[in-house]
């Protein structure tokens, strides 16, 4: 039931972000504000089904013991495609609020990113271990929760100065994605139920994609 329940969720989940996405592609109009969170839906979703795929196949059919490769292999590719997901998600900030200067942080979050993707590259990840260092998902993780704390401050820093109705919870969205994260870096492997916490945190990344949507399509109706 449980692998049935989790692929069902999974295929709805990444059939919503990419589609979503897509749609958003196709209506943005030549604005790169919508061109972009469009392409950051469809990063996500594509990203995500390097790993959700393998992990439902697995679950159906003879379980993740055998699938240790191609689920290792998924989640380092969806560790990249999510780092280049909060930074399309930084440069839709910059378009949505006008921001031209503060080249520093974005020097900021592109050394932040290039550390995370190059500690993703290094074997002792062991990607493809059924017994992967717990220590090496902090390393890696540690330039990737920077990344989400300064998206949090500069979203809920805009939407609050210019009272921007729309974007008001996208802050919130990116706290929770993380918030049940986190856990799964530190104990999931020592407690698997907490791995559970990742449904949450798709939905989370669900809202994310819906509040751009949801904002394109209310300036359609304008």
């Amino acid at each position: 039931m449980q692998a049935i329940m989790e692929t069902l969720f999974d295929v709805v989940y990444l059939a919503t972000v990419v589609t979503l996405g897509v749609l958003m592609i196709k209506k943005s109009k030549g604005n790169k504000q919508y061109m972009l969170f469009g392409i950051m839906a469809v990063v996500l979703g594509a990203g995500d089904s390097f790993h959700l795929v393998p992990r439902a196949i697995a679950m159906c059919t003879t379980g993740l013991e055998n699938y240790t490769v191609p689920l290792g292999i998924g989640k380092f590719i969806t560790s990249i495609t999510m780092t280049i997901f909060y930074i399309l998600l930084y440069y839709v900030w910059r378009k949505r609020y006008n921001i031209s200067e503060n080249q520093g942080l974005t020097i900021a979050l592109y050394l932040l990113a290039a550390i995370r993707i190059v500690l993703c590259l290094f074997p002792q990840n062991a990607w493809t271990s059924a017994n992967a260092p717990i220590s090496w998902g902090i390393y890696r993780n540690l330039p990737f929760a920077i990344i989400g704390l300064i998206i949090i401050v500069i979203f809920y820093k805009s939407a609050k100065e210019h009272n921007d109705i729309s974007f008001r919870f996208m802050w919130l969205t990116i706290v929770l994605s993380f918030a049940f994260y986190i856990p799964v870096v530190l104990w999931a492997d020592v407690y698997p139920l907490i791995g559970m916490l990742m449904i949450p945190k798709t939905c989370a990344y669900v809202w994310t994609v819906w509040i751009g949507y949801n904002d394109m399509i209310r300036c359609e109706k304008k």
